[in-house]
């Protein structure tokens, strides 16, 4: 592992004493992501210096790790030169990704140094819807023709490919652009020079449209272990490919905003200690309302059931553990269908199956619980703690709602990330807290209403 802590005391050693050969040969070896962890860490008034001294190839490298708002920094301070360097540098996906983030005034500047055919890659990459397979894939690629052989596809790869993001895969394409076919560079090495592209090559292609949704893009790539996917237009006809680490910048992406709507957050895609109190603050505070407010149900009915309580004081000691209970078991439900969904191991049409499966997990999790609980309440709350007033048929009233309180808890938990996703919403929407809330007031009403019947309230 990359010990940062230890090469940032180098780091800051070497700056305070001005060596800087020694700095840059410091940083030389090092991976391009852990050189702008580097970077970052070092801070705004020592990053434009450790940049500088980086190679030009390498620099651009880093530069695309940095987070946006290093970028911005960096452009502010670089000369037009400095900044046409590293655009030259950069795959086009990446630049666009930068342009997407800069303020207007930066993204004037970068595409007044672009070159034209950048700027109007740039453009297309830009129409493109922003959760598509089109606003992430790099329209630089290199692709082979059906009557080339071994040898004439060598001298093109040794030709244009060192502009090329990756050449691992290949793509066959007619004169009109048209994918016909895919091989590896391993299929070209173990090939005779003399055979044609059309014999060696795989017609049989997986690919995915400029607009197909980046999250499915990336759990194809995953699902063939691809390190790069072919992207085609609504005509069928190659424009651009997706590579391994974008597809992994959007599972990561995808993942981290499921993570904050199922914790009721409203999604940044800001690092955590970038992103300050009062941006925090407004991406809590609107759930931690609606959620307040819904949790007012919960009051309601406690307080119509407020004469019952009076009566049988004993049953309110019960509450919270009925409560917890029933969320964290539709939690267990709703997570486990939102990772299902997520992988496309089920849909809605599976609903029943799903439904089916949860009632019979929520018997047998609401037995062994009432079972354990029944004996809890008879044991400690009864004999050791003194309750006398804890009759073993008010034990009965607690045991059985915690029952018919899971089995809800699961129904819920399970059916509503699947009806989310069938209307159009992210299921992670429906995820802790919005369970936790329903649950709750519905494990209540469950309480009362079987107090009210055995217990004669």
């Amino acid at each position: 592992m990359f010990d940062y802590e230890e090469y940032l005391e180098k780091v800051e050693e070497l700056l305070r004493s001005k060596q800087y050969a020694a700095l840059r040969d410091l940083l030389l070896p090092m991976e391009p992501a852990d050189i702008a962890a580097l970077l970052e860490e070092a801070g705004e008034e020592s990053m434009p210096l450790l940049y500088r001294l980086l190679p030009k190839e390498l620099a651009a490298e880093v530069f695309v790790e940095l987070e946006a708002d290093s970028q911005e920094m960096l452009i502010n301070g670089f000369s037009n030169n400095e900044l046409k360097e590293v655009l030259d540098e950069l795959y086009l996906d990446d630049v666009a990704d930068i342009v997407e983030e800069m303020p207007a005034t930066v993204v004037i500047r970068i595409l007044d140094k672009a070159t034209p055919e950048m700027r109007k890659s740039i453009n297309e990459l830009l129409k493109y819807p922003e959760d598509s397979a089109g606003s992430i894939m790099n329209m630089e690629f290199l692709s082979l023709k059906k009557d080339m052989t071994v040898e004439d596809a060598f001298k093109r790869i040794r030709r244009v490919g060192g502009d090329m993001e990756t050449i691992n895969t290949l793509y066959v394409t007619d004169p009109t652009r048209h994918l016909l076919g895919v091989l590896s560079v391993r299929d070209l090495l173990l090939a005779e020079g003399d055979d044609l592209i059309e014999d060696i090559m795989d017609a049989n292609v997986v690919s995915v449209s400029t607009l197909d949704d980046k999250e499915d893009v990336a759990q194809a790539m995953s699902k063939y272990d691809f390190l790069s996917m072919p992207v085609v237009d609504q005509e069928g006809r190659l424009v651009g490919i997706v590579t391994v680490d974008d597809a992994m910048d959007v599972m990561e992406e995808e993942a981290t905003e499921d993570i904050e709507k199922m914790a009721a957050i409203t999604p940044t895609d800001k690092p955590y200690l970038k992103t300050s109190a009062f941006e925090t603050f407004k991406a809590r505070i609107p759930w931690l309302l609606l959620l307040m407010v819904s949790a007012t149900f919960t009051g309601l009915i406690i307080t119509s059931f407020e004469t019952s309580l009076a009566a049988l004081p004993v049953l309110t000691a019960y509450i919270p553990m009925l409560m917890d209970t029933g969320g964290n078991c539709g939690s267990q439900a709703s997570v486990t269908v939102i990772r299902a969904l997520s992988l496309d191991e089920v849909d809605f049409s599976d609903i029943f199956q799903v439904i089916w499966k949860e009632l019979r997990v929520a018997l047998l999790c609401g037995l062994v619980l009432a079972i354990a609980n029944f004996g809890k309440m008879m044991l400690v709350d009864r004999m050791m703690l003194g309750n006398t007033s804890l009759a073993p048929i008010t034990a009965a009233v607690v045991c059985m709602t915690l029952v018919c309180a899971v089995a809800v808890a699961k129904f819920v938990g399970c059916t509503l990330p699947l009806l989310a996703k069938k209307i159009g919403l992210d299921p992670a929407v429906m995820a802790s807290p919005f369970i936790t809330t329903i649950v709750d007031a519905l494990s209540l009403l469950i309480y009362f209403q079987f107090a009210k019947n055995m217990l004669g309230l």
